[in-house]
Order: structure tokens, then sequence, then C-alpha cells
């Protein structure tokens, strides 16, 4: 592996981390918890990128955006008791930078484009834009809720101690 792949990794973390305490800000989160959130956010993007790197595990960004999430979850609940807060706390500003937001682009812009065109071609050729992207973007967001939310009900006990 080269050493580009660890500088695209390091940006995409990053990237996330700044983007995640962004949303922290804007979320009423403590100001204690957006360093948290911000590696939270970091090593959930990281392991997606490095899911879906055709050079390293080259998974379709349904299943690594799972797994990433399910990481996030993990991080989440193991963190949350440092600073005192709970799991979800640091869960959704983390989640937020994996949003699917082309997808969701790309679905509304095929749904308009297959309404504007009366061809049955042009028509079909939307409609089937607008279900891939569609669905995608579902199954991505899907996968987000489960991953994310597995390990705060598998780790319940470490989970809700954060609280006490």
């Amino acid at each position: 592996m080269s050493s580009e792949i660890f500088v695209n990794i390091f940006e995409d973390g990053l990237f996330a981390a700044i983007a995640a305490i962004g949303f922290s800000s804007i979320s009423n989160t403590p100001r204690r918890a957006y360093a948290v959130c911000a590696v939270i956010a970091a090593v959930g993007h990281a392991v997606r990128y490095v899911l879906m790197a055709p050079d390293i595990a080259g998974m379709h960004i349904v299943m690594a955006s799972t797994a990433a999430a399910m990481a996030v979850g993990v991080l989440g609940v193991l963190l949350a008791p440092l600073i005192k807060c709970p799991a979800e706390v640091c869960l959704f500003p983390a989640l937020l930078p994996m949003i699917p937001g082309m997808y969701a682009y790309r679905t509304v812009q095929a749904l308009i484009s297959c309404m504007l065109h009366t061809g049955e071609a042009a028509f079909d050729r939307y409609l089937s834009l607008f279900a891939q992207n569609g669905l995608t973007c579902t199954f991505i967001m899907l996968g987000m809720v489960l991953g994310a939310n597995i390990p705060v009900f598998a780790l319940k006990k470490i989970s809700f101690q954060a609280t006490r």
C-alpha cells in the first residue's frame, strides 16, 4: 500500500471530524463532548473509507456504512462514560457526516427529470436512476441506524452507566 492511501484516510477522517464538531455545535451538545464526537466521526468515516477502497476491501457503500456505523456505536458507548453523557450525544453528530447526501440529491433530481420527460426511453432511464439512488440512499440510512443502535442495545449495561 502506498503512503497516498494513508493520507486519503487521514483527510477523510479529518473532514468528518470537522463536520461532527459543526453538527455537535448546532445540536446543543455539551462542549466537553466535542472532541469525543470528532474522534468517533473520524474513526467511523475512516472505517467506511477503508472498507470501500477498491485496493483494500472493495465493499459496497451500504455494507461499509453499516460496519462503520457499528464502529461508531461501539466507540460511542465505550467513550460516553468519559464525558458523562449518554452515548447518543456522541453517536448522532458522528453519524451525520456519513449521511448519503449525494444519493438523496440524485434521487430527487431523477424524480424531477422523470416528471419533466415525456418520452418513454427518457422516462424509463430517469425512473431507473430514481429507483437505484433512492434504494441505495434508503439502505445506507437503514444500515446506519441498525449499525449504530445494535451496540447501544448489546452493551446496555455500559451504555446506561454514563447517565447514572
